[in-house]
């Protein structure tokens, strides 16, 4: 099966029998786990003991030999072994007079390079970017530029030609259609890069739900870990968000909004993106029809909806005039696009003690007070039933055992048992620290409106500020520092560590698309366009044709790359033809 390689065991020892065990190197301070017992030897070479058994090649793994006689350790080898490999391990005895064992592993069938799918997929996409700037290039040409419009609309041919920009002039569409005109004019001020940041992120988001082509690097990390693939997507989708909050809300009120009626509709919008989690995105209707018993009241809407509420409601509620503009002032200049949101610091700030007194000195049954691991086999199997330490307690007794998540990403490597939600309840609180630190971006691009050296620089000391945060919390380290990085908890290094990267990545898109215009931000401008159609569609349809379809080989990453950068770019495509048809789907 894919990530996996047989192993063939030999036990040439005429005396003993012999007792298998793995340890993934994913897993940290984890019980070796028995893969088989292999028989002794009859006494002759050409008939050993045998056993056959399946491995992990997604990560290194420790094997461990025991001897059934006494339980003492033979021999331990560290191998990554490759997909579909086959290989032989070989244990016999080199002097019968030291009683020396040797361990030796054998190649019978080296493995296949799995990566390939990916090397040419890359290629393909190339290729077609590379088309489409030839293509826009030619367009540019005066003579190929007429001919296209020739072809394409003959009757237009003069009016598109003696055009500058060989599309219709703003005389031209001011008196035949007023409604274009205004359209571009909204474009124009709209900052693309924030739609381009929030479209990259959906995109990446929808490729990896969809299966990520079955790469183990493309599912998140079992619990503490290195900042994989696709642990930072749905942190800088709630990042963005916030900068969206800080920027349409201004918006808003400059236009004359109550802030009464401002609020009504973040109650609204919080109330349907909570709703349309429940009841559209989490249950899978394949099962059944929607049943209480087993409904999932978590989830990743639930958690944008009610992170969006308070966030919406703190900046809605402390909102002072004059601030944005830089009309107040502030004692210290460094700082004046802070200081005149202390209220809303002091707010946050006071979330997080919340988060850290929970986590760290609530008492949960059975489990040591602050434990953040993943139970299971983890810390040597001491508290298989603690998954989570107070965040996984505190969602079981308020929420119920049915109601949360039943497969976490630690069940895989940690063989845990309990049920965990990576969009619990306690997360949720440095959710919304993380929103805000967005928020704190849009509060930059609107102080420091038109002065892109300042805008980028405050970027710049963001993320430096977050990224030094980060090392002192976790030791830079993956499971030694105070509070190691954790997606599924949460844990408040990750939201620094992400937010150090969202900034550094928000500076480049922002240069690259809104300040030096090198990149329209397409093709991820058009679903950061209309990301919640985007995001429950390819929830409600992951299922049917054409996103997805019976394979020849449901072995082969190739064939699942292959459907879910199929369904990922049909998504992309339809983002366009909505966009391109004014069609959004706005909450």
């Amino acid at each position: 099966r894919m990530d996996q390689a047989l192993l063939l065991v030999r036990n040439e020892l005429p005396a003993q029998g012999l007792r298998l065990a793995a340890r993934s190197g994913a897993c940290h301070q984890c019980l070796y786990q028995l893969l088989a017992f292999v028989p002794p030897s009859n006494g002759s070479q050409s008939r050993p003991g045998m056993a056959v058994v399946m491995v992990d090649t997604q990560h290194p793994l420790t094997l461990q030999l025991n001897g059934s006689v006494g339980d003492r350790e033979l021999c331990k080898i560290q191998y990554h072994f490759g997909e579909f490999g086959n290989y032989s391990l070989v244990v016999k005895t080199l002097s019968t007079s030291t009683k020396t064992v040797s361990c030796d592993l054998v190649i019978n069938e080296g493995p296949i390079n799995s990566y390939l799918p990916i090397l040419f997929a890359f290629l393909v996409y190339m290729g077609i970017l590379a088309v489409l700037i030839a293509g826009h290039l030619f367009m540019k040409i005066d003579p190929v530029r007429s001919w296209v419009y020739k072809k394409l609309n003959p009757r237009e041919t003069d009016r598109l030609i003696n055009s500058e920009l060989g599309s219709p002039n703003t005389t031209d569409s001011i008196s035949s259609d007023p409604t274009p005109r205004l359209w571009s004019t909204v474009s124009r001020q709209r900052l693309r890069s924030l739609d381009t940041f929030r479209g990259l992120s959906l995109i990446i988001m929808v490729f990896v739900n969809y299966g990520g082509g079955k790469y183990w690097f493309f599912k998140h990390e079992s619990w503490n870990g290195k900042l994989c693939f696709p642990s930072s997507l749905f942190s800088r989708f709630v990042f963005i968000m916030g900068t969206s909050i800080s920027l349409s809300l201004s918006s808003m009120l400059k236009w004359g909004s109550s802030k009464r009626k401002v609020l009504g509709k973040i109650l609204w919008r919080s109330f349907l993106l909570i709703l349309l989690g429940i009841i559209v995105v989490n249950p899978n209707y394949c099962l059944g029809p929607l049943s209480w018993d087993n409904l999932r009241i978590p989830g990743v809407l639930q958690r944008l909806g009610f992170t969006y509420l308070v966030v919406a409601a703190l900046e809605l509620l402390f909102t002072r005039a004059g601030a944005e503009s830089g009309i107040l002032e502030t004692p210290c200049p460094a700082l004046q696009d802070i200081l005149p949101y202390w209220p809303q610091w002091i707010f946050i700030l006071m979330l997080e003690v919340i988060w850290l007194c929970l986590t760290f000195l609530l008492p949960v049954p059975g489990c040591p007070r602050g434990y953040l691991g993943p139970g299971g086999i983890g810390d040597f199997g001491n508290y298989p039933n603690c998954t989570g330490g107070a965040a996984g307690y505190i969602d079981r007794l308020l929420l119920g055992e049915n109601h949360i998540y039943q497969h976490p990403s630690s069940s895989v490597v940690y063989q845990t048992t309990m049920p965990y939600d990576p969009e619990g309840i306690l997360g949720t609180i440095n959710t919304i620290v993380m929103a805000f630190l967005g928020l704190q971006a849009g509060k930059i691009i609107l102080f420091y409106k038109d002065q892109h050296k300042q805008i980028m620089s405050r970027f710049v000391i963001w993320s430096i500020v977050m990224g030094i945060i980060s090392a002192i919390l976790t030791k830079c380290s993956k499971e030694e520092g105070f509070i190691p990085i954790n997606k599924n908890l949460w844990s408040i290094s990750y939201v620094t560590t992400m937010s150090c990267f969202a900034f550094i990545l928000l500076l480049l898109i922002y240069y690259l698309v809104d300040v030096k215009r090198l990149w329209s931000g397409a093709p991820f401008f058009y679903p950061g366009m209309n990301s919640i159609l985007v995001y429950i569609g390819h929830e409600v349809f992951e299922n049917y044709f054409p996103f997805k379809w019976k394979m020849q080989d449901s072995q082969s990453h190739a064939e699942h790359l292959t459907q879910n950068l199929t369904a990922t770019t049909l998504w992309v495509i339809i983002s366009y033809l909505l966009y391109k048809r004014k069609i959004f789907w706005k909450i």
